[in-house]
C-alpha cells in the first residue's frame, strides 16, 4: 500500500526544496540521524515522529505517504 523508498524520497526531497540538510531536521526534531534510512528500508517510525518531520517540514502528512501530490497544508 505504503512505498517506503517514495515515502523517504519526499522527505529528502521536501527538505532539500527548502534547504534542510536531514541532519538538520531530524535534529531538530529529536529524532536518530538514522531515521530517514530505517524508513526507507521499512522500519515503522511512530506516528507522533511522522508528524514532528511534516510539521518540520510545513507538508501533509498525506503528502510525504503519497497520498497526495499536493505538498500545502489544508488550514
Amino acid at each position: 500500500m505504503y512505498n517506503s523508498n517514495e515515502i523517504a524520497d519526499r522527505i529528502k526531497a521536501r527538505a532539500k526544496e527548502q534547504g534542510h540538510t536531514l541532519r538538520e531536521m531530524l535534529t531538530a526534531c529529536g529524532l536518530g540521524i538514522n531515521t530517514v534510512s530505517k524508513i526507507s528500508g521499512g522500519t515503522d517510525i511512530l506516528t507522533l515522529n511522522f508528524a514532528k518531520i511534516a510539521d518540520y517540514l510545513d507538508c501533509s502528512v498525506d503528502y510525504l505517504l503519497g497520498r497526495t501530490d499536493d505538498p500545502e497544508l489544508k488550514r
